[in-house]
């Protein structure tokens, strides 16, 4: 397989000094398939680096701030969190999970999924989150993909002022099949559900961090292991390639780097809120591991943002004093809306900084972010990266005279720039492009939070990533740089999207369509949209089991509704065209500009229906 050769920054030296090593490392990095080999030598343990280097000084410092969705509130000191992830890891280890087993997370974000990730650390486990909304068929899919030998899970989540039947989902997936062997669940709800042999309650396992326990010596079952810093921490899925599921895995030591040196550039020493789901990859690894690997305090939010009232997001800002949030343009559109319904907010002194991730932020939204949060300069930043990195890998201020004046350089000590990581566009035959021709974003020197394996039926499909231009990093996504040097992205080479900050594969939405008894054909594509960025529009052509005169309203929520049951609400299409057929005068992508220009959002979910010479017009236009 190619791979780079060219050496990485040497920023990386000063960004491996954070870390503590257990065995020091012998090289920086060494050439080798895909991005190569970091840190070779080196031994270390996450948790660790998160929690037991901070306790000298910051053992009675809140480490995680939490806050449910109905209002409850919890806070855990760097010494409690410890605690907790000790006890958990002694428990996991007393159920037989040792180091490389696999450990299912089937939780919302509650700070029982912070420390399960923790401990899973400790151990040398290798976690995975499975979003709580999955129905029970899409959930079962994975079980039975993961190999899991504990699955988390809690008796029921709250989810925009309902809640979820977690476990008992959980109890159907199972029956399917699977390797797990017990079932840990959190009492969230106090939700009465069903209990079969290999339940644990997590509150049992975790008792003995209770006031009056006799501390256990150092080589228990809590003691931390050593582990390479290509060790598995974390399995994370792709959207699907070729209609098959796909996770890269990521390492501890290269993903504890990569948090390392984002939330180095973005911190500003106080405290940290990245406001989005634990689905997002970007929560789990800049949300938790960046700032706990720094001796942060970080803020967690199990729900939406509108619940109670749409002043959360303010709310949470105040109650905690954050100075840094990190969230995705669609959930900002989305407060913007709710913000034109609402009296005049207060701004928030203490906020800082906001960070937007996982799409392009356009400037008059990164305008009103400042107007409608801040009581100060406010610095603004667009950051880009992808789930193969480990995250964020590119910081860039939208506002950068606003940031200077703003003055936050971050606090003394802080990594004030990130990594280069060599970012260029070229054309199809890799060549560098000009100023302002659109072309391939790809990287030229390696990125230590790279991923570190792949898994799934379809995994040879990720190494294009190093095969597609050789002795680069294809990212698969359109962008252009100006004559200042700034770059924006533009969208994806291949056939998956971003909604909402999350990889949709129109590929996958095709498919699940076109399996439908009620359809014989289907197109998907996509346009943007001011709430989430950019939103699915499906074309399909009905087949005769339909029958004569179809409620066409019916046809096009059961079509929509299948795609969410499989596929989860980011997937659903929200416009639907029925056409009388599709023809072959027409390229896939003229097709779909097309559908793109006929369909109109529609969420009440009634279809449009048009002719294909309706479609061969509008490509016409």
């Amino acid at each position: 397989m190619p791979e780079l050769r060219t050496p990485p920054s040497q920023d990386w030296a000063q960004v491996a000094e954070l870390i503590t090593w257990d065995t020091p490392y012998t090289h920086l990095w060494e050439a080798g398939e895909r991005s190569g080999s970091w840190f070779t030598g080196g031994e270390l343990n996450l948790s660790v680096n998160c929690l037991d280097r901070h306790l000298p000084d910051r053992s009675d410092q809140v480490a995680v701030h939490w806050e449910g969705e109905p209002g409850d509130r919890r806070s855990m000191t760097y010494a409690e969190l410890h605690a907790q992830v000790g006890a958990l890891a002694k428990a996991l280890r007393g159920m037989g999970v040792t180091t490389g087993d696999r450990v299912g997370l089937h939780l919302g974000w509650l700070p029982e999924t912070v420390v399960a990730m923790l401990a899973c650390a400790r151990i040398g486990a290798v976690h995975t989150v499975l979003p709580a909304p999955l129905p029970v068929e899409p959930l079962a899919d994975r079980l039975d993909l993961l190999d899991l030998k504990v699955l988390f899970t809690q008796d029921g989540a709250w989810r925009h002022g309902t809640v979820l039947p977690l476990k008992a989902r959980a109890d159907e997936a199972l029956l399917a099949g699977g390797s797990v062997q017990h079932t840990i669940v959190v009492r969230r709800t106090g939700m009465d559900v069903a209990w079969f042999e290999g339940d644990r309650w997590y509150h049992d396992l975790v008792a003995a961090t209770r006031p009056g326990q006799v501390p256990e010596p150092a080589d228990d079952l809590s003691a931390p292991v050593s582990v390479a810093p290509d060790h598995p921490i974390a399995t994370v899925p792709l959207a699907n390639k070729g209609g098959q599921s796909v996770s890269v895995v990521h390492g501890t030591g290269t993903m504890l780097a990569g948090a390392l040196a984002v939330h180095g550039k973005l911190r500003t020493g106080g405290v940290f809120w990245c406001a989005g789901d634990i689905a997002w990859a970007v929560t789990q690894i800049h949300g938790i591991y960046g700032p706990l690997a720094h001796g942060d305090t970080a803020v967690m939010f199990e729900g939406t943002l509108d619940v109670p009232t749409y002043t959360r997001a303010w709310d949470i800002i105040r109650r905690y004093d954050v100075e840094h949030m990190v969230t995705s343009p669609s959930v900002v559109r989305t407060v913007r809306g709710w913000a034109r319904e609402l009296p005049e907010v207060s701004a928030l002194p203490s906020l800082q900084r906001v960070t937007t991730a996982g799409e392009p932020v356009e400037e008059e939204l990164a305008q009103w972010l400042g107007e409608a949060f801040a009581a100060r300069h406010l610095q603004v930043s667009d950051a880009w990266g992808q789930l193969e990195l480990g995250g964020i890998v590119r910081v860039t201020d939208s506002n950068p005279t606003t940031a200077e004046a703003a003055g936050t350089d971050g606090p003394d000590g802080a990594l004030t720039s990130m990594p280069d990581c060599g970012l260029d566009i070229v054309d199809p035959s890799g060549e560098s492009v000009p100023d302002g021709e659109i072309g391939e974003a790809v990287l030229r020197l390696p990125w230590a939070g790279t991923l570190v394996g792949v898994e799934g039926a379809q995994a040879a499909v990720v190494d294009t990533h190093w095969t597609r231009h050789p002795g680069t990093y294809s990212t698969g996504d359109l962008a252009v740089r100006d004559g200042s040097g700034s770059v924006s992205f533009l969208g994806r080479t291949d056939d998956v999207v971003s909604v909402s900050g999350q990889l949709v594969s129109l590929r996958e939405v095709r498919e699940v369509l076109a399996e439908h008894p009620y359809v014989s054909g289907a197109e998907v594509t996509w346009r943007k949209d001011p709430e989430t960025g950019r939103s699915i529009l499906a074309a399909v052509a009905l087949s005769t089991e339909v029958g004569p005169d179809p409620d066409l309203d019916a046809v096009a929520v059961e079509l929509m509704d299948a795609v969410r049951e499989v596929m989860g609400g980011l997937a659903r299409p929200r416009a639907l065209l029925v056409v009388d057929r599709f023809g072959d005068e027409l390229g896939r992508t003229e097709r779909a500009r097309a559908i793109a220009t006929l369909a109109t959002p529609d969420r009440a979910g009634s279809p449009r229906q048009v002719t294909w010479a309706q479609i061969l017009a509008a490509a016409g236009e």
